[in-house]
């Protein structure tokens, strides 16, 4: 079968194997960020989020102006579990997957909840829906005190979290929320980011604005609010929405065999369109479809502006640095985290939505509109 990894995750995946054998031995330097694009035929773009990744799994740190290097293991002394539970009440978090953002997730709810004698524990669904509900079902009967759940999605598990909740099992969502259900969450304000992202590129003199995201609107509230708030700012500047701008729910059907010709396909289509402008999901998309709209000959800004989402440390590094919006994740669930404990102590079961102010970033993937002569 073909390989359908990513490529940054098939060197990265190399790479760690090689650490974890002893290939590269603490403190070894690793091949830059051009030797390994020469070694594995891609991009510098690639190799570069291959270490950044690894960097932020805690494998490497990086040195500026010198490289990468294998960060040496610290060998924690183990833990007996009764122990922890002797010595004071554990909260669990469930991710679907890890990554920097996902650190700083795991350190805003850590400070705080050590601070109130809480430990957490820290589990990882792996984009699995079957993982998650079996999270969501074995950790509660295993005795943990509550879980900070991340969801895969705000259509999955739904059943599951309803019963949490409805059996008064303290339940806390971050960067999500479930409609209708009675679960308190704590989220970005992602239709402020959505609204002000399109204002900006209305006031650069932009109308023909695409919105394109790789999922479906519905698949996650993050989304959907994003496309709720791009929605209000183009109709509270009188500019109609064209929904033949509005592309979404792709995932399945591209991969790295297929990708370039995709999402030139994509980019063709949208300028045939008269689209001028483009507000995507997130991040790592709009570095696609910025790499892609330059290899197909494509300015940007010049004849496109491309707009990001999360502030990922990739939007600053690739060959346009993207505009973007900044997401607070240590406040996001370290608020999550004060609101997991109010249930708990305080029996404070009052459904809640805390909105976290997001920030827009604005670098060199936007301008002024150009006039076409």
């Amino acid at each position: 079968m073909p390989d359908k990894r990513p490529l940054y995750q098939v060197i990265l995946d190399d790479l760690k194997e090689k650490i974890e054998t002893g290939y590269y031995a603490p403190e070894a330097q690793l091949p830059t960020e051009v030797e390994l694009a020469e070694q594995y035929g891609v991009s510098r773009i690639t190799s570069k989020r291959a270490l950044i990744e690894l960097e932020r799994d805690g494998m490497i740190y990086r040195k500026r102006g010198s490289g990468s290097y294998v960060k040496p293991r610290e060998e924690p002394e183990p833990v007996r579990q009764d122990e922890i539970r002797s010595a004071g009440p554990i909260i669990s978090m469930i991710l679907p997957y890890m990554a920097t953002s996902e650190l700083e997730y795991i350190k805003g709810a850590a400070d705080y909840l050590d601070s109130k004698g809480y430990y957490l524990s820290i589990h990882n669904s792996n984009w699995s829906k079957e993982k998650e509900k079996e999270l969501l079902v074995r950790l509660p009967r295993s005795g943990i005190n509550g879980i900070i759940l991340y969801p895969l999605s705000t259509i999955s598990n739904v059943e599951t979290v309803n019963a949490l909740s409805s059996n008064g099992y303290p339940l806390v969502t971050v960067d999500q929320y479930f409609d209708k259900l009675n679960v308190s969450s704590v989220v970005s304000d992602n239709y402020s980011g959505g609204y002000m992202t399109a204002s900006r590129l209305i006031e650069l003199g932009h109308e023909r604005i695409a919105f394109v995201s790789s999922i479906s609107i519905e698949y996650r509230s993050s989304v959907r609010d994003r496309y709720l708030g791009y929605c209000q700012a183009m109709k509270d500047h009188r500019i109609a929405i064209d929904p033949e701008l509005v592309y979404t729910d792709f995932y399945r059907d591209v991969n790295d065999s297929n990708a370039r010709e995709f999402y030139q396909s994509m980019l063709a289509s949208l300028l045939a369109k008269r689209a001028t402008a483009i507000q995507a999901e997130h991040d790592l998309l709009a570095a696609d479809l910025l790499k892609n709209a330059l290899e197909s000959g494509i300015g940007v800004p010049s004849e496109l502006s491309i707009i990001g989402f999360d502030n990922h440390e990739i939007s600053g590094h690739v060959e346009v640095p993207l505009t973007t919006v900044a997401q607070n994740y240590y406040h996001l669930s370290r608020k999550a985290a004060e609101l997991i404990v109010d249930i708990i102590e305080n029996r404070n079961t009052g459904h809640q939505m805390i909105k976290i102010p997001v920030t827009m970033i604005e670098r060199q993937s936007t301008a002024v509109r150009h006039v076409r002569a």
